[in-house]
C-alpha cells in the first residue's frame, strides 16, 4: 500500500472554517488508506459523513453568498458524494480493492480541488465575510533539510 495521504500546511487557504473542515477531510482519507479490512466499512461511513457534512457547508456557502462559479463546484462535490456511496454499496457486496482505490484516488483528487475550485470559494468567502484577501501564514518546514548555519 502506499503511504497515506497527510495534511500539509500548503493546503491551507486562509478561510479558517474551510482549512479546518480540509484537515479532517486529509484526516478521514488517511484513515481510509490505512484502515485494515475489517475496518473498511465503519471509516468509509465516516468519510461519507464527513463529506456529506463537508460539501453542503461549503454548497450552502456558495448560494448564500452567490459565488459566481457555484455550478461547476457543487456539482464536483455531488460526484464525489456519488461515488463514495457507490463505492460502499460494492465493499458491502466483498469488493475491497474499489474501496482501496477511492482512498488512492481521493488523495490524489483533493489538492487540485482545493487549490483550484476550493481557494477561489475561500478568497470569496474572505472578502465576502471579513472585507479583505485571505492570508496564509505556511512553516518552512523541511525534514530533510539541515538548519542553516549560524554566522
Amino acid at each position: 500500500m502506499n503511504s497515506a495521504i497527510s495534511w500539509d500546511d500548503g493546503y491551507l487557504l486562509g478561510f479558517t472554517p474551510m482549512d479546518l473542515v480540509h484537515r479532517e477531510f486529509v484526516d478521514c482519507v488517511a484513515a481510509l488508506q490505512r484502515a485494515e479490512e475489517a475496518d473498511l466499512e465503519g471509516v468509509l461511513n465516516t468519510l461519507a459523513r464527513h463529506c456529506e457534512e463537508h460539501f453542503e457547508m461549503e454548497n450552502r456557502w456558495m448560494c448564500e453568498t452567490d459565488f459566481p462559479a457555484s455550478e461547476c463546484h457543487i456539482n464536483e462535490h455531488a460526484a464525489v458524494l456519488k461515488s463514495i456511496h457507490e463505492v460502499g454499496q460494492q465493499l458491502a457486496s466483498g469488493n475491497v480493492a474499489v474501496c482501496r482505490r477511492l482512498g488512492s484516488e481521493l488523495a490524489t483528487w483533493f489538492p487540485g480541488h482545493a487549490d483550484y475550485l476550493d481557494s477561489a470559494l475561500a478568497h470569496w468567502m474572505c472578502k465576502r465575510t471579513l472585507g479583505g484577501k485571505p492570508v496564509v501564514l505556511r512553516r518552512n518546514i523541511r525534514s530533510n533539510e539541515s538548519a542553516p548555519e549560524q554566522t
